[in-house]
């Protein structure tokens, strides 16, 4: 393996009720990049006329979740009232601080027409000066998104700093994540400015030092160096990162914190049905047994 290697993490599997997802973090050998600490890959999941996603309310606490969709549409609803569709290209980013919950489900139009469902999630560990911040919710269409284009590549910056562009995703810590499309025959130089890096190449040949990058694998690099890539077919690949995390992390279910103690009350308060309600929404997914 490359020297410019530190992890290749491998997906896991998941049934999240009717699709499947494949989990890339937290891994035994990795459990974060920078404040990235959990990463699902959505589908590509096909749904026929009259199906969907349902996932019910459910609470977060002490991290930011991140929706970006390749394909399909998602509808969120949350405590604080938010009602946003999601569609390719845009970027959800919720902050759930001290408390929040919220529903993704199939938008109607796409649930009575059939619809392939395909994206990324990620959490991303709030700063430990925000870990009980005030809940917030921001959509950011495609059209907002900072894009960088060069010889042979095109890059949309999701979230963070990075590459000479600021996203307007309100991101809490140093981080970056990123969109990039290569052409057959280019290069991109990856440069240096995180602490923490990682990719996942999600169709295409990628090459790296001599090696092939392999397929829907998460490849955290070792830092300090820029690191050139290049495509040998054209290639679709995420990348992403930022500045280590200012604490250790436990996560149980849904919940983040710095604290033990504090994903106990959080599993109290949900248990006790203490967490704000989403308006509309009768449903609620129940606290895991254990």
């Amino acid at each position: 393996m490359s020297d410019a290697i530190l992890h290749r993490l491998r997906s896991r599997a998941q049934d999240l009720g009717g699709f499947d997802v494949r989990r890339l973090l937290p891994a035994a050998a990795c459990r974060n990049v920078g404040p990235f600490i959990f990463l699902d890959h959505i589908g590509p999941a096909q749904f026929a006329p009259g199906g969907g996603i349902d996932v019910r309310p459910h609470p977060h606490i002490g991290l930011a979740t991140v929706t970006y969709l390749f394909e399909g549409a998602m509808l969120h609803r949350d405590s604080l009232g938010v009602v946003q569709e999601i569609r390719p290209g845009d970027v959800n980013w919720m902050t759930a601080g001290r408390g929040i919950v919220h529903s993704e489900r199939t938008p109607e139009k796409e649930r009575a027409e059939g619809m392939q469902l395909h994206g990324l999630q990620f959490w991303v560990a709030l700063p430990l000066a925000h870990e009980e911040a005030e809940p917030a919710f921001r959509h950011c269409p495609a059209a907002s998104l900072p894009v960088l284009e060069g010889r042979g590549h095109w890059l949309r910056l999701i979230a963070g700093a990075a590459f000479g562009l600021v996203s307007p995703a309100p991101a809490l810590s140093p981080l970056f994540y990123a969109d990039l499309h290569m052409e057959a025959g280019s290069d991109f130089l990856l440069p240096a400015e995180h602490a923490e890096r990682a990719l996942y190449v999600l169709e295409g040949e990628l090459v790296l030092d001599d090696e092939t990058l392999p397929v829907q694998d998460v490849i955290v690099l070792a830092p300090g160096q820029p690191l050139r890539l290049d495509a040998r077919t054209g290639v679709r690949v995420m990348l992403f990162g930022g500045e280590p995390l200012d604490a250790p992390r436990h996560m149980w279910w849904n919940l983040v914190s710095s604290r033990p103690e504090r994903i106990e009350q959080a599993k109290a308060d949900w248990a006790d049905d203490r967490f704000p309600a989403v308006p509309g929404e009768s449903e609620r997914i129940p606290l895991p047994p254990r």
